[in-house]
């Protein structure tokens, strides 16, 4: 009869505690959500996390207040949300350079993938390898000759610790080729720098590169998913050019604090899903060259991880480190 007893209580504090977690996701959000983006306002990441909130605020019925905290690699806003408070109104517009690259490569930090909550994952986008249109090489396999017969002639540059840093030490190991980087604080002095002949090459987002391109100023030669882009559907993939190992994209997405409510995470996860689904936010990113990647937290979690190991391994194949 005890344990009888004993079981029923259980039962019943389960089903409690049930009740009230749906009933605190219910009423959440009941005050402004902060979305902190670690980069600069008025660049692409930050777009996209607007673009976001502005939807999440209308499904919500809540403010979503972006706050913009660059700095340091993308470490600086990124340390302020893995400290916040879990409750679901701290949230961190995440992406390749602040958790699958900075944990990797700067030493110390105090946080990692580990301490963050998978939300939902937003976007998904291809890189493009161009040339300088002054540079002999109409072909990935062109190039890397040219680089192999003119060792250190070639230069390429992008800001310290990004994705496109990432991508040059990549492809220089990938090639055996000697290609110098050049570092820059802006990678719109880097655009202007590749247009002129000042660096070569550069490995970047397509959405950046895609205007230079149209312009006639520089080359497409390869694009690094696994298939071509609709955007440049004549360029081959780096695996049709030879490489079959080259396959890197770049992704954002939304995080919270480790230790966030389940159920807060599963009422974001619905709503940011919802917003990508619709042809409005396809079109959006469209103008981004990416694409929605609609997933569930713990696949978005996954994800993370596996992108988490990817890059650490190319930091540590490429010795890329960061003084």
């Amino acid at each position: 009869m005890i344990t009888r007893h004993i079981l029923a209580l259980a039962v019943a504090a389960v089903a409690v505690g049930l009740a009230l977690a749906d009933a605190v996701a219910q009423s959440y959000p009941s005050r402004p959500i902060r979305l902190i983006v670690p980069f600069p306002a008025g660049g692409p990441p930050d777009t996209l996390a607007r673009l976001v909130g502005n939807d999440m605020s209308s499904r919500l019925g809540q403010t979503v207040v972006i706050d913009n905290r660059p700095g340091a690699g993308a470490t600086i806003g990124t340390r302020v949300a893995a400290h916040a408070e879990p409750d679901g109104y701290t949230l961190l517009f995440a992406s390749t350079t602040s958790l699958s690259i900075g944990p990797a490569l700067f030493k110390n930090l105090d946080y990692d993938v580990k301490s963050f909550a998978p939300v939902a994952s937003v976007s998904l986008g291809s890189m493009v390898l161009v040339v300088n249109a002054g540079v002999p090489a109409k072909t990935v396999a062109e190039l890397v000759g040219y680089a192999k017969a003119n060792p250190g002639k070639l230069h390429d540059g992008a800001g310290v610790a990004s994705p496109p840093h990432m991508a040059w030490g990549l492809f220089t190991l990938t090639t055996g080729t000697e290609i110098v980087f050049v570092p820059y604080r802006s990678m719109s002095q880097a655009m202007i720098d590749l247009s002129v002949g000042e660096i070569q090459m550069m490995i970047d987002g397509i959405g950046s590169l895609l205007p230079h391109i149209r312009g006639g100023k520089v080359r497409a030669l390869a694009v690094t998913g696994k298939a071509r882009s609709p955007d440049l559907p004549d360029v081959p993939t780096m695996i049709e050019s030879g490489y079959p190992d080259y396959l890197l994209s770049f992704w954002t997405g939304v995080l919270a604090p480790a230790g966030t409510p389940p159920e807060l995470i599963g009422r974001l996860n619905g709503v940011i899903n919802d917003g990508l689904k619709s042809a409005e936010a396809r079109q959006s990113l469209a103008k981004f060259n990416v694409e929605p990647n609609i997933a569930s937290p713990e696949g978005f979690g996954a994800f993370l991880a596996a992108e988490a190991r990817k890059w650490a391994e190319i930091i540590r194949l490429t010795n890329i480190k960061i003084e």
